[in-house]
């Protein structure tokens, strides 16, 4: 059975919008894309490239999938394994409207159902479904439960508005960190996964202070 991951390229104040260039996702009039280049370095690479050796099959938005068509089908490199699993493997595309002849024999368009259909292909042999970008699909997917692992690359960078993945109805969770890792430019790699929701309190017990579980 295949995890559903989400992958995301993270501000410190939680923004995910349009890390690549100014022009890749202005919606809302968010002039401040392009904030991962600067500190993106060969560690930011691994990290990708470690996170793409995971993919059995994608799931992305249609803006997230318009911008990879823009791209990815032009590098030809054969030595850039995210590039091969970007350009090979099925892209599931959840969209109300028909997709570009690109990429044509591996994308399906998933509609209004596709939760359920999510669901169902979770349940198909293989590695991972992976999201990457598509930060509105992302949210829902996370609210609806379906999101077995998190990883994200956040940059030292603030960008003070934008998009993000995590907002005041996402359902409580207590993650666990399961690797972590810190570039030369200091951008943090992290993979978690969620659980149960944990509290704790600050407590004095005999003179000394603790934690209450």
């Amino acid at each position: 059975m295949m995890k559903l991951s989400v992958n995301l390229f993270m501000t410190l104040d939680g923004v995910s919008q349009s890390p690549g260039s100014p022009e890749e996702d202005p919606r809302g009039g968010f002039a401040r894309g392009g904030w991962l280049m600067p500190v993106f370095d060969e560690g930011c690479g691994r990290a990708v490239d470690e996170w793409y050796s995971h993919t059995s099959a994608l799931l992305l938005g249609r803006t997230t999938y318009n911008a990879f068509i823009s791209h990815w089908p032009q590098v030809t490199d054969p030595e850039d394994r995210v590039a091969s699993q970007i350009n090979q493997r099925t892209k599931y595309v959840v969209t109300s409207s028909p997709v570009d002849e690109v990429w044509a024999d591996t994308t399906t368009a998933l509609g209004e159902d596709f939760l359920d259909r999510v669901r169902e292909l979770k349940t198909h042999p293989g590695d991972e479904l992976q999201v990457h970008g598509s930060i509105q699909l992302a949210r829902t997917l996370q609210q609806a439960g379906l999101v077995d692992i998190y990883r994200f690359l956040i940059a030292p960078v603030m960008v003070g508005e934008g998009s993000s993945v995590f907002g005041s109805t996402n359902p409580a969770s207590t993650m666990t960190v399961t690797s972590s890792t810190v570039t030369a430019s200091g951008v943090v790699a992290l993979e978690l996964t969620p659980g149960e929701f944990r509290q704790a309190a600050a407590v004095v017990e005999n003179g000394r202070d603790s934690i209450q579980q």
